[in-house]
């Protein structure tokens, strides 16, 4: 086997871990709002379609 040496990832420079962290909270936050707004959503159809 070739040896690979280290991941060129983990070296290069301009890693932003924290604008990284901040995307996957507003990735959460808007994932947390869309699964409550669909709730509410299907609550309403629920209560005054059916």
């Amino acid at each position: 086997m070739a040896d690979h040496g280290k991941p060129e990832y983990s070296t290069a420079t301009g890693n932003d871990y924290a604008e990284h962290e901040a995307s996957y909270e507003n990735f959460l936050r808007l994932t947390k709002w869309t699964i409550i707004s669909v709730i509410v959503v299907l609550v309403f159809l629920w209560t005054f379609v059916y």
